[in-house]
C-alpha cells in the first residue's frame, strides 16, 4: 500500500527520549537542551505589536490575488533588509516560501535529479538527510575540521567533487559547531564553485547571532556563479510560527534568469506562504526592529553565560548560532543518559549530527537567569567522570 519511501523515513523513538518522557511522566522536571525555540523559552516578538500587525494585514490580504514569487511589498521588506547591511538584493530576485525547509526542498529539486549528489557539510543537522530522501538525492558531506574550529575542510569538499555533483551546500552560522566561515573560506569555496560550475545553497538562518565576529562574509557577496541564499522570521525574528522564509537569487544573469523561472513554477504550484503573513512581514520589518535588537542581545547574554560556565573544558566556543558541540571521553549514549537521569539535563550525543568521535551537542537558548547554573553543571559532570 506504500511507497519504500514510507519504511524509509518512519523511525522510532529513541532511548534518550524514552528516559526523558519517563522522567517527565514521574514529575521530573526536565532541562531541555536541545530545543532551539526561542519562543519556549520567553523570547518572542511584542503581542501587542503583533496583535495590530496581523489586524492590518489580515485586512489587507481580505482579497486574494496570489505572486508566484511572493507579494511584492514583501518582497521588497526583504530587500531594504538586505540594503540596511549594504547588501543589493533585488525584490525581483527573491522567492517567499513557508521557511527554511521548504527552501531547501525547491533548491534540491530545482537543482538535481533522482541520484544526483549534492555536498553538505558533517557534522550537520539531520533535517538535510530527510529532504534529499524526499527528492530522492544523495547527499555527500565534506568535513568540518574540529582542530581548526570547525573550518570547512576546502580540499576534501573538492575531492568529494564528481560528475553527479550538482551544488553544495554552506551552513554559516554553521548548526550545531557554531564554525561561522571566514572570509578566506569564503573566497576559496567560491572559487571551487567558480572552477566546476557549482551553484551554492547558503543557509544564513542564525546570520544575526554573530560573537567575536566583526562582519559577516557572504558567499553572495563573492563571484561565485549561482547562490541560492536562505534565511527567513522563524530565527531573525523569533517567530518560527509566522512560516515565512524566502530565497534570494544572485549570481550570472543567465543562470538566475532561468533558476527564477522555474522556482516561479514551483512555488506557483503551491502557493504554500500565507498571504497574512507576507502582507505582515513590511510591517514586522519595521516595528520589530527595537525587539530585535534586544533579542540578538538576550541570546548573545546566554552564550556568553554558557561558555562561560564551560571554561573547565576544552572546547571551540561556538561564533554564531544556538549551539555548543562539546567533545568527552567516554562513550555518548551513557554520558547523555547519565546526565539526564542523574542532573535532569537533556542533550544530544554527537553521532545524532553524524560527529566523528566523542561528544555531546547543546544548545544555550534557556532562560538567561538560569543558563550559567545549567552549564556549570554539565561542566562539573562532565569534568567528573572524564576524570574517572
Amino acid at each position: 500500500m506504500f511507497s519504500s519511501l514510507v519504511s524509509e523515513i518512519t523511525g522510532t523513538t529513541n532511548r534518550l527520549y524514552l528516559q526523558r518522557d519517563e522522567l517527565v511522566s514521574r514529575g521530573v522536571s526536565v532541562v531541555d537542551l536541545i530545543k532551539g525555540n526561542v519562543t519556549e523559552h520567553g523570547i518572542t516578538f511584542p503581542p501587542d505589536i503583533m496583535r495590530e500587525i496581523l489586524a492590518e494585514a489580515a485586512d489587507r490580504a481580505r482579497v486574494y490575488k496570489p505572486d508566484s514569487f511572493g507579494q511584492k511589498v514583501a518582497r521588497d521588506a526583504v530587500s531594504k533588509f538586505y540594503s540596511e547591511s549594504g547588501v543589493r538584493v533585488l525584490s525581483e530576485n527573491i522567492v517567499l516560501t513557508p521557511g527554511t525547509s521548504v527552501s531547501f526542498w525547491y533548491c534540491f529539486k530545482l537543482l538535481a535529479q533522482p541520484g544526483d549528489e549534492i555536498l553538505c557539510p558533517c557534522p550537520s543537522y539531520p533535517l538535510f538527510d530527510t529532504i534529499a530522501q524526499l527528492c530522492g538525492i544523495n547527499l555527500v558531506t565534506y568535513p568540518l575540521d574540529e582542530t581548526r574550529d570547525w573550518a570547512i575542510d576546502l580540499d576534501s569538499l573538492e575531492e568529494s567533487i564528481n560528475e553527479k555533483t550538482r551544488a553544495l551546500v554552506l551552513i554559516s552560522p554553521h548548526n550545531p559547531t557554531g564554525m561561522v566561515a571566514d572570509d578566506e573560506q569564503i573566497c576559496r569555496l567560491a572559487y571551487i564553485a567558480v572552477r566546476h560550475e557549482l551553484p551554492i545553497i547558503s543557509d544564513e538562518v542564525f546570520s544575526d547571532f554573530l560573537f567575536g565576529v566583526k562582519q559577516y562574509p557572504r558567499i553572495s557577496q563573492t563571484n561565485a556563479p549561482l547562490v541560492f541564499t536562505l534565511n527567513g522570521f522563524s530565527k531573525t525574528f523569533a517567530l518560527p510560527g509566522m512560516k515565512l522564509g524566502w530565497i534570494a537569487v544572485s549570481g550570472e544573469q543567465s543562470a538566475v534568469a532561468r533558476s527564477l523561472s522555474a522556482l516561479e513554477m514551483i512555488s506557483d504550484t503551491f502557493l504554500p506562504v500565507s498571504e497574512i503573513s507576507q502582507f505582515a512581514a513590511p510591517m514586522i520589518f519595521d516595528r520589530g526592529r527595537d525587539f530585535r535588537k534586544q533579542y540578538v542581545s538576550t541570546i548573545a547574554q546566554c552564550r556568553d553565560a554558557a561558555v562561560g560556565a564551560l571554561d573547565i573544558l576544552k572546547f571551540s566556543a561556538t561564533r554564531g548560532g544556538f549551539y555548543l558541540t562539546i567533545p568527552i571521553d567516554r562513550d555518548e549514549d551513557e554520558t547523555t543518559m547519565q546526565l539526564l537521569e542523574q542532573e535532569n539535563i537533556l542533550v544530544h550525543p554527537g553521532y545524532f549530527y553524524d560527529i566523528d568521535g566523542r561528544h555531546i551537542v547543546t544548545t544555550f537558548i534557556h532562560n538567561p537567569d538560569e543558563v550559567r547554573h545549567h552549564f556549570e553543571t554539565i561542566a562539573r559532570f562532565l569534568h567528573s567522570v572524564n576524570a574517572t
